[in-house]
C-alpha cells in the first residue's frame, strides 16, 4: 500500500488510530513511519492523529478506551437531545480520569472506530442514564440496528438495581421518534394512561389516544412542508371531531419546553368529558 494511502485511512478512521489497527489494515511499519512526514501527529507512541482529527475519538484512543452511552449515540444516529457533559467511555481498566467510565464491556466494538458496539452502547445507556434519555437510545438501538430487545434484558437480568429496572420497563417499541419517547415518559410520569400508535378507522394511525376519546399527536419538524400535506391533515382532523374524537396537536418544543402547558390541555380536555359524562 503506498503511503499516501495510509494517511486516507486515518482520516477515514476519524483521524486516528493505533499502530496495531494500522498494521492489522495490512500497512507496513515503514508506511506507519511516514505517518507523520504526511502531516500526523504523535501524541504518545503508538497512536497517530491527523490535524482534522475528531476530539472525542482521539481521547478514547488517549485513554485507551473506546466512546460509549450518550458519547457514541451519535456515531450510530441514535436517539439523544444534548450531548452529555462529559465523555463517556468503555474501558476495562482503572486508568485516567475526567470521563464517565464504563467497564462491562459484552460485544466486539467498531471495527474501524474507538467506538463501542451499538449493543454496548444501548446498556450502557440503561444502566448510567435515566429515563428518557436512556429508554430513546435504548430504542433507537432497537428501532434503527435491529439490536433485539431479549438481548438487553437477558444481559441485564443480573442486575437487580431500581434505575435499570424501570428503564427496561419503560422501554416502549411502538415510538417512532425521540419526542415520542419523550412523550410517552411525560405521560407515565404524570399518570396519565395511553394508548400509543393506534389505528382509527376513516382515521389512521394515530401518535396516542387517552381515554379512548383524545387524540394527540406530535408533530414533526418536516410536518407541513406541502400543501397536499396540510389538506390531508385537515381532512383528518375534521373526521376526528365528526367522529367524536378530540384532537390536541403538539410540536416537539411543547413537550421538551413547555411540558407544563401540554399537562394542563390534556388534563382539561379528560376533565371537561368527565365532569359531562358524571
Amino acid at each position: 500500500m503506498g503511503s499516501m494511502d495510509i494517511y486516507e485511512h486515518l482520516v477515514q478512521a476519524g483521524g486516528v488510530a493505533r499502530t496495531a489497527q494500522l498494521l492489522s489494515a495490512g500497512y507496513s511499519r515503514r508506511d506507519i513511519g511516514r505517518l507523520t512526514e504526511l502531516g500526523a501527529t504523535q501524541p504518545r507512541r503508538g497512536v497517530f492523529l491527523a490535524p482534522e482529527c475528531d476530539g472525542d475519538l482521539a481521547a478514547a484512543v488517549h485513554h485507551n478506551g473506546r466512546l460509549t452511552c450518550a458519547s457514541a449515540a451519535v456515531r450510530y444516529g441514535l436517539w439523544l437531545r444534548d450531548p452529555p457533559a462529559r465523555l463517556h467511555l468503555a474501558c476495562n481498566h482503572g486508568h485516567g480520569n475526567g470521563f464517565v467510565r464504563h467497564r462491562t464491556v459484552r460485544f466486539d466494538g467498531h471495527p474501524q472506530l474507538p467506538v463501542a458496539a451499538v449493543e454496548d452502547v444501548a446498556l450502557h445507556a440503561l444502566g448510567c442514564l435515566t429515563p428518557p434519555s436512556s429508554t430513546a437510545i435504548a430504542t433507537s438501538a432497537i428501532r434503527l440496528h435491529g439490536v433485539p430487545l431479549e438481548l438487553l434484558r437477558a444481559e441485564l437480568r443480573g442486575d437487580r438495581s431500581g434505575p435499570i429496572r424501570r428503564a427496561l420497563q419503560e422501554l416502549d417499541l411502538r415510538a417512532e421518534s425521540i419526542v415520542e419517547v419523550d412523550a410517552q415518559h411525560l405521560f407515565r410520569s404524570n399518570g396519565i394512561e395511553f394508548e400509543a400508535q393506534v389505528l382509527l378507522a376513516g382515521i389512521g394511525r394515530v401518535d396516542f389516544l387517552l381515554a379512548g376519546f383524545l387524540i394527540v399527536e406530535i408533530d414533526g419538524f418536516a410536518f407541513h412542508s406541502k400543501r397536499a400535506d396540510m389538506l390531508r391533515d385537515r381532512q383528518r382532523n375534521n373526521t376526528s371531531t365528526v367522529n367524536g374524537y378530540a384532537v390536541l396537536r403538539y410540536m416537539p418544543e411543547h413537550i421538551w419546553f413547555n411540558p407544563e402547558q401540554v399537562l394542563v390541555e390534556i388534563r382539561a380536555v379528560l376533565g371537561a368529558r368527565a365532569a359531562s359524562a358524571g
